[in-house]
């Protein structure tokens, strides 16, 4: 059994990936991560797909660290116990930029519990909905551990406040979807039966209606700026994507479809 799904063209220029242990509500397992890591490259590799969904198989979307059989990393044999344990913390953490280096944007689907590392995958996620069934806790604080984890202390306050970071990280307390809403974690709660179609709709529209060349520049952009420290350089920034888009043709074509009083098409 596949630990993590790829489908392409789900809708047009649209993929899926789904974390697929439902038995262990698609806990993290090193197994389940390479899986994930793999995903992500061929979807990165994916020249026709411009919007991919993330989402998990089951009632879950990811319940945080496997605590019954983590495994191991890859290529991890004949390591010491220090360097294991390094290897094995760079390489759990690394998924989360590995989702911010794809060019496509995602959408994260989040179908019940996102414990721990889960709900870190969400934040590593450029847009989250939350089904009505949806818990989201920081889990390593609770499990005698910390909860600074696949950049959870970097993300969230960015995502959340620091008020509201503070108190999930420091707490482990569990919020659901209404309240993950609330302070704005999530950006729409769906029935559980809508979750998907809502998501799917949103990633198909952005494909039909929006530049591709637009979406992913504006993705590098929106990451590359939460690490810039000035507004002047994020203005930089934001002028050369401008200038860089302008050269692709599409604003000629959304002034024509404009006149024409039709829906543009954009090629690039």
């Amino acid at each position: 059994m596949s630990l993590v799904l790829v489908e392409r063209n789900v809708r047009p220029h649209v993929g899926v990936i789904t974390l697929n242990k439902p038995d262990r509500l698609n806990s993290m397992s090193f197994p389940l991560v390479q899986a994930l890591y793999e995903a992500l490259e061929q979807v990165a590799e994916d020249n026709d797909c411009w919007v991919v969904v993330l989402t998990g198989a089951g009632r879950g979307f990811c319940s945080g660290l496997d605590l019954h059989d983590r495994g191991v990393p890859p290529n991890s044999h004949d390591l010491s116990f220090s360097r294991l344990a390094m290897k094995s913390m760079s390489y759990m953490s690394g998924v989360v930029p590995a989702m911010r280096a794809i060019p496509q944007p995602v959408i994260a689907a989040v179908n019940g519990p996102a414990y721990g590392g889960g709900m870190c995958l969400t934040l590593g996620a450029d847009i989250r909905y939350a089904a009505t069934s949806a818990v989201f806790c920081s889990a390593g604080i609770v499990n005698g551990l910390t909860s600074s984890e696949l950049g959870a202390t970097y993300l969230l306050p960015r995502a959340v406040g620091t008020s509201n970071a503070a108190e999930l990280l420091l707490t482990g307390r569990r919020i659901d979807a209404a309240e993950a809403l609330r302070i704005g974690l999530v950006s729409r709660v769906l029935p559980d039966e809508a979750l998907m179609t809502y998501a799917l709709d949103t990633a198909e529209e952005m494909t039909t209606s929006l530049s591709p060349f637009g979406v992913m520049m504006t993705k590098q952009a929106m990451w590359s700026n939460l690490e810039i420290g000035a507004l002047s350089a994020a203005i930089d920034l934001e002028n050369r994507n401008q200038l860089l888009a302008g050269y692709t043709g599409n604003l000629d074509e959304a002034i024509a479809a404009f006149r024409e009083r039709r829906k543009p098409v954009y090629k690039e």
